[in-house]
């Protein structure tokens, strides 16, 4: 805020609370100069928005420092959600080379996040931007936790799940899809059949029941 600024916001003020504003001249000359040193980062408009909030809940005077403190949670906060990803792409005017040319822009976007004049860029705005379809891609070429050449390494060691994986490339129905209708298995989706054995122990399957690939095959149509 400008320092000329200064008496036009607290005769404003006065208009609400009186005793905000100095009668006498050289108080009234040395609150200004005190409230401009205070409130220099803070923008005309913002201190107003922040002189109606402070009213609208209190009667008590407010204080230079009630503005400060107000504007600095407005910057802290909109500095929290902005990610600070700056894309030169985005940027065709700068030189690639030019790394001083790249900070001014970097500090310039930053201080226009701070003063409000440019909303935050928000992990959302980026997930959400033309480089969201190749994201995408990737993560199809990826799969869903393992890339399928990584997957097939595995498979000797990943029995059960490189059957059902096998099944699904063949088109054939995915058994461990559905629960396994044999009574003496009963293993829930997903989970390899098994057959008892001593001891009330559990003796797993390198390959589904039978009944239980026609359960899957009636259940995909």
């Amino acid at each position: 805020m400008e320092a000329e600024q200064i008496p036009q916001l607290i005769a404003e003020i006065a208009l609400a609370d009186p005793r905000v504003r100095r009668e006498d001249k050289t108080e009234r000359r040395a609150q200004i100069l005190m409230w401009a040193g205070i409130l220099a980062d803070v923008p005309y408009d913002d201190a107003i928005r922040f002189v109606h909030e402070h009213y609208a809940t209190s009667q008590w005077p407010i204080l230079p420092a009630n503005i400060a403190t107000r504007w600095a949670a407005t910057v802290r906060d909109r500095m929290t959600r902005h990610v600070g990803t700056f894309e030169p792409t985005a940027h065709p005017e700068l030189d690639p080379d030019d790394e001083a040319g790249y900070r001014r822009a970097l500090a310039a976007e930053r201080q226009a996040v701070a003063l409000g004049q440019q909303p935050p860029t928000e992990l959302a705005a980026i997930t959400a931007g033309p480089a969201a379809e190749e994201v995408e891609r990737r993560l199809a070429a990826l799969g869903t936790y393992m890339p399928p050449s990584v997957r097939d390494e595995l498979a000797a060691y990943r029995p059960a799940a490189a059957a059902r994986t096998t099944a699904i490339r063949e088109g054939r129905p995915d058994a461990l899809a559905v629960a396994c209708p044999v009574e003496t298995c009963r293993s829930a989706a997903k989970a390899p059949c098994t057959r008892p054995g001593k001891g009330g122990r559990r003796h797993r399957l390198s390959n589904p029941h039978p009944s239980r690939i026609d359960a899957a095959a009636g259940a995909a149509a």
